[in-house]
């Protein structure tokens, strides 16, 4: 069973601050209160009226005297605590050296002592080493892998015209200018004749011109004719440029007849193929899709109430479904101005750093984004943190029989893996199997094995 003392513990740390009993005796004289420093702001868990910790004020709580007395930690002349009486030790602000639990849960440094050594060991308490891990604790959030939109093409056939041959199937890797299809068409036709025409009268606007500039030179004819036959030229070269690029736009610059080709407008992968050979195709129709996947962004919805601490800058982690044990680093490119009123998410996006080739767009994966600085954490399994009341605990393994309870901090959890932000020190052996036992021993009303003694905090003078 556990010792009367560990419950008095308890009693201390657990009770509040009650209206005091009436009566002169319990009513502290007008001396002690003019030499009480009263904070003009206490802080909510402060006696405002004492300036000491609520919870152990032995003016709100006559009945705590005697115990403190018993440790020997009184102040006689000022009727407080000695360890944090506000007139002996003001520095200490009315708080005890020791983290004492207002709440429910077990106290910070409560030891937890075996009967025996072999006690202990027939128990079966398991412990691991504290490792410190780079810290990555930020906003967890989901996210799509999608692909750069300048790195995606949509390639459809410029011109009414039947597909005559397929050059790229769906999985080719290509590279710009990398033919795909061979289309055959009467605008390519048409377009070729007005090339032809345009050229011959360029040819003959040319000729016309030399023989003016000549004939100007050797003072037969006036300037006006010259200046009539360069006009002319300029004209038919302006015929011949346009008929070059719309044959340019529809794939049939070279060649002959009404045959043109189709080619990849950018280099990647094609990842559809509408055409097939004998088709009749329309300009607006798309017949290849291609596909950069060097190049991925990640679209992550990130919770509303996390939303604050996202900004562009920072750095993301990307673990993708079906990938496992593999991270995938980017960085924040943007965060949206608003919320999505049906999902209540905030759209962020970023982008991928150099990856593997084994990332594919479209697929889900969870976002881990870095908003604090570069650090270090402590690591612990999930099984070695055990929650209270609200409060996340520890049991720290100081001798084969002895435990300590430490009030742990944490930054994140991932998998089976807890992170800490303060509480446990790097290398220190920390219980996992058996620390639910530890836990219920602590507590007020636990369920222990009855084979442990519960002992206060070690006071620690400052």
């Amino acid at each position: 069973m556990r010792r009367l003392h560990g419950l008095a513990l308890l009693l201390v740390f657990t009770v509040g601050c009650a209206p005091r009993p009436e009566g002169d005796a319990a009513r502290p004289s007008a001396s002690d209160v003019a030499a009480s420093p009263v904070p003009v702001a206490a802080a909510a868990d402060m006696c405002a009226e004492h300036g000491v910790l609520e919870a152990v004020c032995t003016r709100c709580h006559p009945n705590l005297v005697p115990i403190f007395k018993r440790k020997g930690d009184w102040c006689a002349e000022h009727e407080f605590p000695e360890s944090f009486c506000p007139t002996c030790h003001p520095e200490r602000g009315g708080r005890p050296a020791v983290d004492v639990a207002v709440d429910e849960a077990p106290a910070q440094g409560t030891l937890i002592r075996f009967d025996t050594p072999e006690i202990a060991r027939q128990v079966g308490i398991e412990t691991v080493s504290a490792a410190e891990v780079a810290d990555t604790s930020g906003v967890n959030a989901t996210a799509t892998v999608v692909v750069d939109a300048a790195h995606y093409a949509v390639v459809n056939a410029r011109m009414s015209g039947i597909v005559r041959a397929i050059r790229a199937d769906v999985g080719s890797r290509v590279r710009a200018g990398t033919p795909l299809a061979t289309i055959e068409s009467a605008e390519v036709g048409e377009a070729r004749s007005r090339l032809k025409a345009a050229r011959a009268r360029l040819e003959v606007a040319e000729s016309n011109h030399r023989r003016e500039q000549e004939l100007h030179t050797r003072g037969i004819v006036a300037l006006q004719p010259v200046e009539l036959a360069a006009q002319e030229m300029q004209t038919a070269r302006a015929d011949v440029d346009a008929a070059e690029s719309a044959l340019r736009m529809m794939g049939a610059e070279g060649g002959v007849s009404g045959m043109c080709v189709l080619s990849a407008p950018i280099a990647g992968v094609v990842t559809r193929r509408a055409a097939t050979v004998g088709t009749l195709v329309d300009p607006e129709e798309t017949l290849f899709e291609i596909v950069d996947t060097s190049s991925l962004w990640a679209d992550i919805d990130v919770a509303e109430a996390d939303a604050p601490r996202v900004r562009p800058g920072q750095q993301v982690v990307l673990h993708v479904e079906g990938l496992p044990g593999i991270g995938y680093p980017g960085r924040i490119e943007s965060v949206a101005p608003m919320v999505d009123p049906r999902s209540r998410t905030v759209r962020a996006r970023a982008r991928l750093g150099a990856h593997d080739g084994a990332l594919r767009a479209n697929s889900y994966a969870r976002a881990l984004i870095l908003t604090g600085a570069p650090g270090t954490s402590v690591a612990l399994p999930r099984a070695a943190v055990q929650e209270a009341h609200g409060v996340s605990l520890a049991f720290v393994r100081l001798a084969e029989d002895l435990y300590e309870t430490r009030r742990v901090r944490v930054a994140s959890r991932t998998g089976e893996q807890v992170l800490l932000s303060g509480g446990v020190a790097a290398g220190e052996r920390v219980a996992t199997v058996g620390s639910f036992l530890l836990k219920t021993e602590t507590m007020k009303a636990g369920i222990g094995a009855g084979c442990c003694e519960v002992e206060p905090p070690a006071r620690q003078e400052k």
